[in-house]
């Protein structure tokens, strides 16, 4: 990629992109480096490469207080896991729908 190309429209969004597994391979090295928080980051970024932008908007607004039962996150967190083979992302879901939880800033399911 040049500037010359970038002025001359040769250059797309999807070349802008960063790619599934550059992020896992920066998460390799973040993990071989002791850095296992780092690696974790990088491989959760690489799984939302997969899930289309309407599914995370979806999410991250179910995320939000009060958006949310504790069911709905659990079953987002399953889908998310299962249809984009995205287990660290399915994971942080659950984690923050037990916060949410912990703190009462979840919608309560209708009786």
């Amino acid at each position: 990629m040049t500037l010359a190309a970038v002025l001359a429209g040769e250059v797309s969004m999807a070349d802008l992109a960063i790619r599934r597994t550059t992020l896992q391979h920066q998460a390799e090295v973040a993990a071989n480096n002791g850095y296992a928080q780092l690696a974790r980051n990088f491989r959760r970024a690489a799984e939302l490469t997969s899930i289309p932008n309407p599914v995370l908007l979806e999410t991250y607004e179910k995320l939000r207080p009060y958006r949310a039962t504790y069911h709905q996150l659990l079953a987002a967190a399953q889908e998310i896991a299962a249809r984009y083979d995205a287990p660290e992302t399915g994971a942080y879901i659950r984690e923050a729908a037990e916060a949410l939880s912990a703190k009462g800033l979840l919608k309560q399911d209708p009786d």
